[in-house]
């Protein structure tokens, strides 16, 4: 099978709109309060690699050329792919948004892209699988989010880079002689225009990556916001879907940052100011199938870093790799059952919840909504609890898994602690009286209701 990006090059319609882009000025960002509401989505990372189920960058880890590479969509065919079953899914985990990638840096499309061969529909499998997503999450109730690549290692004028597969081949410099990133910019402006027109409302749009001479770590070649045309694409971006919110990976500001990998010990703030953010993280550190890694994080983790997160104000985007059947694996149906059964309890902890001006004790974070302070507990103490700077703020206070009451007290701040009497906690202390038996839940939380 072969396959010919040579119908990339733009039409004359096309390069209008762009020049169009050009000279318009970018529209404002839409609207965030449903991106701080939400709080917790689902990543999917699928194509081509999930046959080769090694990680999502083999054909780069591999030096694969592109005919090595595209025996993958010679034997395409996902006969268990369902997307209302991945919606239903991310639903039941309590996920308020999906994001699925379009076209990861290997340049093959997952939807009937008109401007190249180099699809879905010309595989054994036939069908266009953004159409299929799009439709499933919508019915299901939940926001619809694109990821795309800004790179193309397939696309013959994508200049070969230090990221590039045939990186090391030794005759590089003649194989990027006839390649122009200009053609391929038009041709990244096309498909997006596609993904914003063909699908009706998509909420989100995760672009990945820059990597030009200014980042922490310079990669020969790399390439930065001018080679995408990262500001007309933006403008062509807001203007195709006035609500959308679009990440910051463009090399120029966006509506959100994204750290991937890692979870950040405050919230963010750029140039002094906060931030939206939202971590990016995988179950086994592969974003695409990865048969043989087994470094799965647990539910218990995923749950505190989503805790962690939102007391920082942040959201977490948990990725899922789909296998070359199309089907979610048993460790991350597990994963989603485990995130998805605690949300079902102590969902109104993290929905509409973000950073509290009150600082927790130890082994506590703090989310907080409106007037509810909740207090998640990552270690569960004997029979009492010591809040700082609370004793004259709270009213009422329950486990929030089941609704039970929890008394409270205050010490003596002057009492000294001996035998059965409690004493040494600073002036303004609230004391809580716990269970000794912990809720059999991942992470208990305590709501309580601010004055």
């Amino acid at each position: 099978m072969s396959f010919d990006d040579t119908s990339a090059a733009s039409s004359p319609a096309d390069r209008a709109t762009s020049d169009l882009s050009r000279t318009s000025q970018v529209p404002a960002a839409p609207d965030t309060a449903w991106f701080t509401h939400d709080r917790l989505g689902l990543f999917v990372h699928w194509g081509l690699y999930a046959l080769g189920a090694r990680h999502e960058w083999v054909m780069n880890r591999e030096r694969m050329s592109v005919a090595d590479y595209e025996r993958y969509a010679a034997h395409f065919d996902p006969d268990l792919f369902d997307a209302h079953e991945w919606a239903a899914a991310a639903k039941a985990a309590g996920m308020r948004y999906v994001v699925l990638t379009t076209k990861h840096h290997d340049g093959f499309c997952l939807w009937d892209s008109a401007l190249t061969e180099y699809t879905v529909m010309r595989t054994p499998f036939g069908r266009d699988v953004v159409a299929e997503f799009v439709a499933a999450v919508r019915e299901a109730g939940l926001k619809v989010g694109f990821y795309h690549s800004l790179l193309d290692w397939h696309h013959p004028h994508f200049p070969i880079d230090g990221h590039h597969p045939l990186r090391d081949d030794p005759n590089v410099a003649e194989l990027n002689a006839g390649r122009d990133v200009a053609v391929y910019r038009e041709y990244l402006h096309g498909q997006v225009r596609e993904l914003l027109t063909n699908y009706g409302r998509i909420d989100y749009l995760f672009f990945d990556f820059s990597y030009g001479a200014d980042e922490a770590t310079p990669v020969w070649g790399g390439k930065g916001a001018d080679d995408w045309g990262a500001r007309d694409l933006l403008g062509m971006a807001r203007r195709l879907q006035p609500d959308i919110l679009v990440n910051d990976r463009l090399g120029i500001p966006g509506d959100f940052v994204t750290p991937e990998q890692y979870q950040p010990d405050r919230p963010l703030e750029v140039d002094g100011q906060p931030v939206l953010w939202e971590a990016c993280q995988t179950l086994n550190g592969s974003w695409g199938y990865d048969r043989d890694n087994t470094d799965y994080k647990s539910p218990e983790l995923l749950i505190r870093m989503l805790i962690d997160g939102v007391s920082k104000n942040g959201n977490l985007l948990l990725n899922v790799g789909p296998n070359g059947r199309g089907a979610f694996d048993p460790h991350a149906e597990q994963a989603l059952a485990g995130l998805g059964e605690w949300m079902r309890l102590h969902g109104r902890a993290i929905y509409g919840a973000g950073v509290s001006a009150h600082t927790p004790p130890p082994d506590v974070r703090y989310t907080q909504r409106g007037n509810r302070l909740y207090a998640h507990l990552f270690a569960w103490p004997f029979e009492t609890l010591h809040l700082p700077g609370l004793a004259d703020e709270v009213e009422y206070a329950q486990l929030l898994n089941d609704g039970s009451e929890l008394k409270m007290r205050v010490i003596d701040p002057n009492a000294t602690a001996q035998n059965l009497t409690q004493g040494g906690q600073p002036a303004g202390t609230l004391t809580l009286t716990l269970p000794v038996r912990r809720p059999d839940v991942a992470v208990p939380v305590i709501e309580m209701f601010l004055r």
